[in-house]
């Protein structure tokens, strides 16, 4: 079969790969030297979850895949795997992994810095730098090349049950000062960075892990929004975007008349919007690779056969993991052989997966540290240091009731404590379980007596406990939610007790009533008439840490709320 020409100069020169004569040599002499299976391997980022030996085995039957993601496991494995699957691959590998948080996404042994929300609430890029440096060096040191992260999400929607902390928040402004941010930081340290999820979500109130989502910003609320924050990604030379299961109706129908409501595709295999406005409009120039794959939202649009190989004839160049992952190299090859991936799109693909390597310095030798080493820089001090600093700034106390903090056990000694906690044993989600009962035994600590709320669920109409029985025992009534925005689910909302909302908090007019929402910032649309409400953004230790110096007053209230907490309502105002 011949060769498709390909321009490896101008693609290759330019930003945001910058390559030399060596490095284009190298990407032409390797793309060269590959079969035609060895190419479709490279499309291919598989996820890891075990970091076994065998493994690794059983991935090399079906191909020699491009890239690698981890999900967090020990720096110990995280070393291990990455020595021998680099050892064995003929190509460097890319090795992702979510670091939107920390350089925990990689490694348990991680810092936790801050949640995005978090750390826009600070208003300070220098958060966001700062967030940057700890996921480049926590994740060079298991082995990591590959950040999936910024986010750079919009959350105009505060019913989107997927991006809320995981954005910088609703103001498309800040959103791309803190991604470009933290952009420029993490590929100084040599990583590359995928700005996600292309065309933006935010808008929809739906998951892609479940359905397709719409994108649905006209042409120039686009341009002015989600456009403005991928054009400063872009400038600030980003390697890779990462291409969302999320429609985006007005610019397909704008750069394709013709279409059809139906044949409306997402950004995963949108060739309008891939090919016309990220290459063409935008001027990215880097590394497209869709989004996992094994979302509803990919696999509902066509036959999984035709989608393997069309996603990257739309403009992709990676394809992230597989539902199955001999029957997915199949998919691909057969629909190579077929035609439905070109000769031409193949060899684009793979020269761009190739490049980026190079861009990383893969070409000339693949840096593992030892374990000891990478020991010493994991989880650093000041790192920690960072993290309490980053919480303090942010923490924002959205409603006061005036006078009612400082908490001491000389103002308030007896406190009725309401937990609402759900369920954090959740695949692939690192959220903190057990917050509720860390705030509880703190106050018990700090000199508090602390009751839990409890409710007889055979106390209905007329049987209830009499008033009397909370107001003349406590001083203070405090809740604290942590629940958490995670995949497949629809809705995050705060579940009330049997019968009747038991725990709901009626005495606001006769006790003060202190509401804590440690990763949710939306939760007045379900009390709003709580006079006194704080937004943490996190659950981790350090966030507590700091959100206890305030409570106790020790530290003030510094954060300002890069979204809108009152949820466009005017009764959670009062």
């Amino acid at each position: 079969m011949k060769k498709a020409a390909l321009n490896y100069e101008d693609i290759l020169g330019r930003k945001p790969f910058h390559l030399d004569r060596e490095g284009i040599d190298w990407v032409r002499n390797t793309l060269e030297s590959l079969s035609d299976d060895e190419k479709i391997g490279q499309l291919f980022c598989l996820s890891v979850l075990d970091f076994t030996e065998k493994n690794w085995e059983e991935t090399q039957k079906h191909l020699q895949p491009g890239g690698l993601m981890y999900r967090p496991t020990s720096l110990e494995e995280a070393l291990s795997y990455t020595r021998m699957a680099q050892k064995q691959s003929k190509v460097p590998l890319l090795i992702a992994a979510n670091l939107e948080k920390g350089g925990s996404g990689v490694v348990k042994e991680g810092t936790f810095f801050a949640s995005p929300l978090e750390i826009a609430a600070t208003g300070d890029p220098e958060n966001a730098r700062r967030l940057g440096e700890i996921c480049a060096v926590e994740a060079k040191a298991a082995g990591c090349n590959w950040a999936f992260a910024p986010i750079v999400d919009v959350d105009y929607n505060f019913r989107n049950p997927i991006t809320n902390t995981r954005t910088f928040g609703s103001d498309p402004v800040l959103v791309k000062k803190m991604g470009s941010a933290y952009i420029r930081e993490i590929q100084s340290h040599g990583l590359a960075a995928a700005a996600k999820h292309f065309p933006g979500d935010g808008c929809d109130e739906r998951d892609q892990h479940l359905v397709t989502t719409v994108n649905d910003k006209s042409v120039e609320e686009w341009d002015a929004s989600y456009g403005e924050i991928y054009r400063e990604c872009i400038d600030a030379g980003v390697m890779t975007i990462m291409a969302g299961h999320i429609m985006q109706p007005a610019y397909s129908k704008a750069l394709n008349p013709g279409l059809e409501d139906e044949d409306i595709l997402s950004g995963s295999l949108s060739k309008e919007l891939l090919e016309g406005l990220l290459r063409k409009k935008l001027g990215f120039n880097g590394l497209v690779c869709t989004d996992a794959t094994t979302m509803t939202g990919f696999t509902v649009a066509m036959p999984r056969k035709k989608a393997v190989p069309y996603c990257i004839e739309a403009g992709n160049d990676m394809f992230l993991f597989t539902r199955n992952e001999e029957e997915d190299v199949r998919f691909m090859r057969e629909g190579y052989q077929a035609g439905i991936l070109s000769e031409r799109r193949l060899n684009e693909a793979v020269m761009r997966i190739l490049g980026l390597k190079a861009a990383l310095g893969l070409h000339k030798g693949v840096q593992i540290p030892e374990p000891e080493e990478a020991k010493k820089i994991v989880a650093q001090k000041k790192y920690g240091d960072w993290a309490y600093d980053c919480a303090d700034q942010a923490i924002t106390l959205v409603k006061e009731e005036k006078g009612v903090f400082p908490l001491t056990p000389q103002r308030y000694p007896r406190i009725l404590y309401y937990p609402l906690e759900a369920d954090t044993a959740e695949f692939g989600y690192s959220v903190k379980g057990g917050v509720c009962e860390n705030v509880r035994r703190r106050l018990v600590d700090a000199g508090f007596q602390v009751d839990i709320y409890f409710v007889d669920k055979a106390n209905m109409e007329g049987h209830i406990s009499p008033s009397t029985a909370i107001l003349d025992h406590y001083d203070l009534c405090l809740y604290c939610a942590n629940y958490a925005t995670k995949s497949n689910q629809t809705t995050v909302r705060i579940e009330w007790m049997q019968p009747m909302g038991a725990n709901c908090p009626v005495y606001i007019h006769e006790k003060p009533i202190v509401f804590i929402s440690v990763e949710n910032p939306y939760h007045l649309l379900d009390v709003p008439r709580v006079k006194t409400f704080i937004n943490v953004y996190s659950s981790e230790d350090r966030a507590i840490d700091a959100l206890f110096d305030k409570l106790t007053g020790k530290s003030s209230f510094k954060g300002k709320s890069p979204v809108d907490a009152f949820c466009g309502r005017w009764d959670t105002r009062l």
